[in-house]
Formats: C-alpha cells, structure tokens, sequence
C-alpha cells in the first residue's frame, strides 16, 4: 500500500514557532469600561509608537468604553433616519413652502 507524503499535515502547515516568526514584541493591556459596566483589555505595544486611545468600542454591547471605570462614556444617541422632505421641512415653513410651489408652478406655467 502506497503512502502519501503529505499524510497527517493540512495544506498551507508550515513550521510552528517563535523562531520562525519571530520573536514577538512587549506588549501590556489598558482596561476601558463601558456604560454596562463591561471591562475590555486589548493589549498594545510596548515600544511606545503607539498612542493609547480614549475610548474603546465594547465588544459585548457596542457602546463605547472609557479609561475611567467610575465615569464611563455615554452611549451614542442614533438618530433616525430622515428622509430628503424632512430635512426640507425642518428648513421651511409651510407658507415658504407654499410660495416656493406657487412661484415654481407660474414658472412651468409660462405665467411670468
């Protein structure tokens, strides 16, 4: 019975190890609390070329997360979405409005 030469290994297994991927860098966690009272701890590097954040978005809730556990960020307020007329009317009045179409149908009219 004839062997495979690859028997036992996944396609793409390369060698395991620090040696041949190098040796990894120092790196220390900074701790965010979100509004939930969630702790996140993602670790940055030590070589001080990173800048520390001051919010972090909670991977459990989404909200975001602060350096500060007693005082933790305020969640984001989502607006709804609004439509093209809305955003019209929050700028006019409906007597500007009525003008505006009034002035706009003499015009197609050919009342000028």
């Amino acid at each position: 019975m004839a062997g495979s030469a690859i028997r036992g290994s996944r396609v793409g297994a390369g060698p395991m190890g620090e040696a041949e991927r190098g040796d990894a860098i120092a790196r220390f966690r900074v701790s965010y609390w979100c509004a939930n009272g969630h702790e996140t701890r993602p670790s940055f590097a030590e070589d001080g070329t990173v800048t520390i954040p001051n919010e972090w978005d909670c991977p459990r809730c989404g909200y975001p997360a602060g350096l500060d556990k007693d005082k933790p960020p305020l969640p984001h307020k989502n607006e709804p979405y609004k439509t093209h007329l809305a955003y019209v009317k929050e700028r006019r009045s409906e007597a500007e409005a009525s003008k505006i179409l009034a002035d706009a149908l003499s015009k197609l009219r050919g009342e000028d």
